[in-house]
């Protein structure tokens, strides 16, 4: 056994030395011994079958740190990524070039999770129902009917003429409940089944962290069979998992399936039960009363259950949709056995009336009751405040467990991410980032800032402070936002007071703005979330980011609000313990958008002097990059005029 550890670990390790297969085929290769640990520890937790995590500052070049190893032991991989452009790269770029170099030819498989592929029927059913969408949603389905004739895989990350935001699509990415299977008219030429089929007897499969709980876990994703027990899985970008951990480890029920069970039943009435009137009329009856719920809803528009439950009408008519759905269902039991579809329409109308009596019920206080509000439809969540004991079940030990991310230490501290996902025993690392932080970037906090919670002084002081970056920069700039409020109140004003292309998140996919961003050399970039992180610009195209503020996590938020709940009933601090925490890692994120390459030099902006006059700000500053400080902005204007 030590004879093959070290046989790996040689073999991983020499790939990185200067004579190394890298430095052969890389034009400019210079070794980083952070990598060459990392490397390392990767292949001795591959031969032990033992859990690594290891936050891996920005360039380590923990991919091929951790592929390298991987593709070497010859044994059967899943690399799980947290964003979409991760997961492209990795099997468009970096998985290739290394199988070139290594002179390997394993089979590999991307797949993601179905809601990402176009669903042809659900297009074709969307288009006969034309007059009843709003026109810019039948707009955007006309222009998806036109890409779906162009694509070859109907992933739906690869549709540019369409918002990232667009309600349609919802209507037309594939769902597990209205797949039709071989009785499909498009079965043949299916998206989702052709990426299954791609994926059959892959030895490398690259998958993002949805498709991999949602299989692991609910085991509904129609992919079951394709994510095998494998040797070896690989969490790229893993500080996301708790919060995804948390969705699947809890339960969610949509009424747009509610919706489409009932039409169902009413198809069945109409084509097998036309005996049985008094069926389509309490389906109806369903119907009318799921629709008038929902009306209260969204004119309430609050995403905590709890709070809503307060509401006597709401509550009122919250029981009242379940007691419709029990007398529709004695009336179905009364017909089993006449029609098979009718009896799978019973048995998932029961299944789903009881979800949402639980969920009515709200009795766990271990877990968080909210609504999200969709396109016409509302999503019931379930979400539990602890997962550490579900995790470490699904950890298992038969498997080797490797996390990494560039962002997962508070204060040198790895304990809140393995103590979140129950892996307190793995081997812990955390590797530095080699670049000259302190000659090539700058953190500045402008003084004289106001209370951010001034809302209409903190919208002006930052379009001031970004119009004299913006300008220094030459466009070249990306504004992150902490909501989608302060970046559209500011995109407004800014519009007039800068020469450089504005570009908004929301205007166009993600994608398409960040190929925007790059063609035009000049952009200045206004996103929020999405746009925190997975986004890579390197060189001189990106020279500033400013950020608005601090991001910590709403305190209305409704899984935030029943953590923090628990936490103080054991008598401990909710924001020392949760939001702090998850402010520093978000920032973090953030911050990590400025320096991409040895080369790179920038100027990170953050606007909210909490950072400098408040205890907790040394957290962050402990945290971040070891930049050069300034709060003057004449050296942040110079420091940029200086960029060439």
């Amino acid at each position: 056994m030590n004879a093959l550890i070290s046989k790996l670990t040689i073999d991983s390790e020499q790939a990185f030395d200067a004579d190394g297969v890298l430095a052969k085929y890389i034009k400019g290769y210079s070794t980083r011994t952070v990598q060459k640990q990392m490397a390392s520890a990767v292949s001795n937790a591959i031969n032990g079958k033992s859990n690594l995590v290891v936050e891996a500052g920005t360039g380590v070049g923990k991919t091929y740190a951790y592929l390298i190893p991987a593709l070497l032991s010859g044994k059967q991989i899943i690399v799980s990524t947290g964003s979409k452009n991760l997961q492209e790269q990795l099997f468009y770029k970096d998985l290739p070039a290394l199988l070139d170099m290594l002179a390997l030819a394993p089979k590999l498989a991307l797949l993601k999770g179905r809601s990402n592929y176009l669903c042809q029927l659900l297009l074709d059913k969307q288009l006969e129902a034309c007059e009843s969408h709003e026109p810019k949603v039948l707009d955007d389905l006309l222009r998806i009917n036109q890409w779906s004739g162009q694509t070859t895989d109907g992933d739906l990350g690869g549709l540019t003429s369409v918002s990232e935001n667009s309600d349609a699509l919802g209507l037309i990415a594939s769902q597990r409940d209205k797949c039709t299977g071989k009785k499909c008219t498009h079965y043949e030429t299916c998206f989702t089944r052709k990426a299954r089929v791609r994926a059959m007897d892959a030895k490398i499969i690259v998958v993002n962290h949805h498709l991999f709980f949602a299989d692991r876990i609910l085991k509904e994703t129609g992919f079951a069979e394709l994510l095998p027990d494998s040797d070896v899985v690989i969490f790229d970008e893993a500080h996301l998992l708790p919060d995804i951990a948390v969705t699947y480890f809890g339960q969610r029920v949509s009424t747009r399936s509610l919706d489409s069970l009932l039409e169902q039943i009413i198809t069945v009435y109409r084509t097998e039960l036309r005996d049985s009137a008094q069926i389509e009329q309490l389906a109806s009856r369903c119907i009318s009363r799921l629709q008038s719920w929902h009306q209260q809803m969204y004119d309430a528009f609050a995403t905590d259950w709890r709070l809503l439950m307060g509401n006597k009408h709401i509550a009122s008519a919250s029981w009242a949709i379940i007691e419709e759905l029990k007398v529709l269902e004695s009336l179905l039991l009364a017909h089993l056995g006449r029609s098979e579809a009718l009896d799978e329409c019973t048995e998932n109308l029961v299944a789903f009336s009881n979800k949402m009596g639980v969920f009515f019920q709200c009795e766990n206080n271990q877990a968080a009751y909210s609504i999200e509000y969709g396109y016409r439809y509302l999503t019931l969540s379930i979400a539990p405040i602890n997962v550490a004991k579900e995790c470490e079940k699904l950890f298992d030990a038969h498997t080797s467990w490797i996390f990494t991310s560039a962002t997962l230490q508070i204060n040198r501290d790895l304990s809140l991410f393995t103590k979140g996902l129950g892996i307190d025993k793995s081997q812990q690392l955390i590797l530095q980032s080699p670049f000259d932080y302190r000659s090539n970037a700058l953190l500045c906090v402008p003084r004289h800032l106001s209370k951010v919670s001034n809302h209409e002084a903190a919208v002006k002081e930052l379009i001031d402070v970004s119009v004299k970056a913006i300008n220094a920069a030459k466009g070249r700039t990306f504004i992150l936002f902490t909501s989608h409020r302060m970046m559209n109140a500011v995109a407004a004003r800014l519009q007039s007071r800068v020469q450089y292309p504005l570009l908004v998140q929301g205007q166009g996919s993600k994608q398409s703005l960040m190929k925007k961003f790059r063609q035009l050399g000049n952009a200045v970039l206004l996103g929020t979330g999405a746009f925190w992180e997975g986004v890579d610009v390197r060189g001189k195209l990106l020279s500033c980011v400013i950020i608005d503020k601090l991001p910590f996590v709403s305190p209305s938020d409704t899984l935030y609000r029943a953590r923090a709940e628990s936490v103080s009933r054991d008598g401990r601090d909710p924001f020392t313990l949760l939001s702090l925490p998850q402010a520093v890692i978000s920032l973090n994120q953030g911050v990590g958008r400025l320096i991409r390459d040895e080369k790179d030099k920038g100027v990170l902006i953050l606007c909210d002097n909490r950072i400098v006059n408040r205890d907790y700000g040394q957290a962050f500053l402990n945290s971040l990059p070891p930049m050069s400080r300034t709060r003057d902005m004449d050296k942040v204007v110079s420091f940029l005029q200086q960029i060439k």
